[in-house]
């Protein structure tokens, strides 16, 4: 199948209105996934290969794609392909699959057809990012909001998010001095939220599974910190259920960043050794893959070669890509006008006392991401925009040491029973975006 069958294809089943087209779309996009080798796979081998202590010295980055989903993937695949890396992560959160309008089975749709149009072949790993108990919510109606998490969790499953990163850090109280008392809640609800999705993950697939022990904006996490919630976690877990695989923390970032009244992000004070000694106990205490740093695209640029060296699992990369979108000098002025005309009366809440009008629409305008999805993906100089990402793609994937990670993953990733995905996925396609528009 050509490039340019595929990225009508996309376009059909992203923006187009005709179900009949969007459903002979997907159904295009995923055979020939199928054909081409191509499929959703879970890193929980590889990470618990690195648990064990069999490698290390890169760190794993999770990109999450909020705008030009298709272009972008392409350019990391692209990027990936030159330097035979196989070990990065496609996600996306909770919050986003909403402000974005991107549900699970579009984006893994996307994904996949990114892969078929720059010819990759083997297990593509796509990450449901955040899955994050509300905290008002839970203290609201307890059971209803651990209900729609499952409800998220087994969509995504069906969708091929053969990882997922559950986000209980929320209810960690930490106004309590004793640390077993501040992670408890969080513990019991990874472990019931673990054992849900052990119960309903596809025969063969051993789904990557993630904890956090502090919520991005807290304080600093500590190794004490991760010995309070395993101690917890694994005693509230089913006897012969398999457990976590990693543990993000809070190391001194914030998501997005902190913006100044310029619109310029203040700088950080990233404590890397939270990191390393938080990997360090995973690995020797409980033969995990370690520590994994959430916020972090807009950090210097000088700070990325230290992930590896700190000995994180994994990085979380968002809002700098999608800052790149906005802001390059291919993205349609008239567009962004349209957008910020419209931000200035749809998100009029989000103007705080004594926010200057860059600090607003660099907070808000994510939002427009999903009113505007059709219109930014049809505009004309798209790909040159992606084409200007790619070289960041390159700088993070050469930081992070990925190069020639591939071959651990063709290692430690086996043939997930590819055939049985397409068999579960069959049935779920249609019903997933029928009656869209």
């Amino acid at each position: 199948m050509d490039k340019n069958k595929i990225d009508n294809l996309v376009m059909d089943f992203v923006v187009g209105s005709d179900v009949k087209k969007k459903e002979d779309a997907i159904n295009a996009i995923w055979s020939q996934a199928n054909a081409q080798g191509v499929y959703p796979a879970s890193i929980h081998d590889l990470y618990k290969a690195r648990g064990e202590g069999k490698f290390g010295g890169f760190t794993v980055p999770a990109m999450n794609l909020r705008s030009l989903t298709y272009h972008l993937a392409r350019a990391i695949f692209r990027e990936a392909l030159k330097i035979n890396a196989g070990a990065f992560i496609f996600e996306i959160a909770r919050s986003e699959m909403g402000y974005t309008d991107q549900k699970p089975l579009e984006y893994t749709t996307v994904i996949l057809a990114a892969a078929l149009a720059e010819g990759y072949r083997g297990p593509v790993f796509i990450q449901g990012d955040h899955f994050q108990v509300n905290a008002k919510s839970y203290k609201e109606d307890p059971k209803a909001e651990v209900e729609g998490l499952k409800k998220l969790i087994k969509e995504s499953i069906e969708a091929g998010f053969y990882n997922i990163d559950i986000d209980s850090s929320t209810v960690v109280d930490i106004s309590k001095e004793d640390l077993l008392a501040q992670q408890k809640l969080n513990s019991e609800l990874c472990a019931e939220l673990t054992a849900y999705i052990r119960s309903i993950q596809p025969k063969g697939i051993n789904i990557s599974v993630g904890g956090e022990i502090g919520e991005v904006g807290t304080k600093n996490s500590t190794t004490d910190d991760l010995r309070a919630f395993m101690q917890l976690y694994l005693k509230n877990l089913p006897k012969g259920i398999e457990g976590i695989s990693k543990i993000s923390v809070q190391t001194g970032t914030s998501h997005g960043g902190t913006v100044l009244a310029d619109g310029s992000i203040a700088k950080v004070n990233l404590d890397f050794n939270v990191l390393k000694s938080i990997s360090e106990a995973c690995k020797k205490e409980y033969k995990m893959a370690g520590s994994v740093q959430h916020g972090a695209s807009t950090l210097p640029e000088s700070e990325f070669h230290k992930f590896p060296g700190f000995d994180a699992a994994e990085v979380h990369l968002a809002t700098q890509f999608q800052n790149m979108v906005f802001d390059s000098k291919y993205f349609a002025a008239d567009l962004k006008k349209k957008i910020y005309d419209w931000l200035k009366v749809e998100a009029k809440n989000e103007f705080k006392p004594g926010m200057t009008d860059e600090q607003f629409f660099y907070k808000s305008r994510k939002k427009a991401l999903g009113p505007f999805k059709k219109d930014i993906m049809t505009m004309r100089d798209r790909e040159k925009i992606a084409v200007e990402v790619e070289k960041t793609f390159a700088f993070l994937f050469d930081q992070l040491k990925i190069k020639d990670t591939a071959k651990l993953v063709k290692q430690y990733i086996k043939d997930q029973n590819m055939k049985r995905h397409f068999e579960l996925l069959h049935d779920k396609k249609a019903e997933s975006f029928e009656g869209d528009d």
